[in-house]
């Protein structure tokens, strides 16, 4: 049987699995549905509706469901949205913010206050360390490092445009602290980024770049 903390909110229409722990002060709306042996720590809502205000002229769509596999360990503070799709054995870090149409593939490790905009995918063993921003429409091969304080963008225009386009990083990939990567790059497989790096166009496989703009770094003399 799941275990509930008394002061935790679970609406009715939850599917909590066997041996989930949902600890005080957690939100959890009706759709969601918790994988055998998850634990929720406190303070953390999942099943959040995305709604706009006067200031946003999208309004967002959703499916009203949240699913999260076995054995995830979500940490405090964490709000997940609805039609997020999350798989077993992941970690998401103390306000880690992970919003709708996102997508996360197993054994994937999402750092403290993490944020991840609409449509993001990540794929399988990933590992996304602290306070890094996953753009919308970004998407994430497997077995791909994503450093601290790494940002990602999706529109140069500021706004003024109706298509987004997200960076891809391809398998195997490592994105060094603090780099950024700017609308549509790709960031080939196997490819590593240097910390503090700019990227401004395709990164090939295989490839180190480094620098402002980021340029392939030079081999050894």
């Amino acid at each position: 049987m799941p275990e509930i903390h008394p002061t935790a909110v679970v609406d009715p229409g939850a599917v909590l699995g066997e041996g989930v722990k949902i600890h005080p002060h957690v939100v959890i709306g009706d759709g969601v549905e918790l994988g055998r042996g998850t634990e929720v720590l406190p303070g953390t809502y999942l099943g959040r509706a995305p709604r706009a205000a006067g200031i946003v002229a999208r309004e967002p769509s959703f499916e009203r469901r949240l699913r999260i596999g076995e054995g995830c360990a979500i940490g405090a503070n964490v709000v997940v949205y609805y039609d997020v799709e999350i798989a077993a054995d992941c970690l998401l870090g103390d306000g880690a913010s992970i919003r709708e149409l996102s997508r996360i593939g197993s054994g994937t490790v999402v750092g403290r206050g993490v944020t991840l905009d609409r449509e993001a995918v990540i794929g399988e063993r990933c590992r996304v360390m602290d306070k890094s921003h996953i753009t919308g429409g970004m998407v994430i091969g497997d077995d791909v490092f994503i450093s601290a304080l790494v940002v990602s963008t999706n529109d140069n225009s500021f706004g003024d445009v109706d298509e987004m386009r997200g960076p891809r990083v391809e398998d195997g990939a490592m994105v060094g602290a603090g780099a950024s990567l700017l609308p549509g790059v790709v960031v080939g497989a196997g490819a590593i980024v240097a910390s503090g790096a700019v990227v401004t166009a395709d990164v090939a496989a295989g490839t180190t770049v480094r620098g402002i703009p980021a340029r392939p770094a030079p081999g050894p003399t």
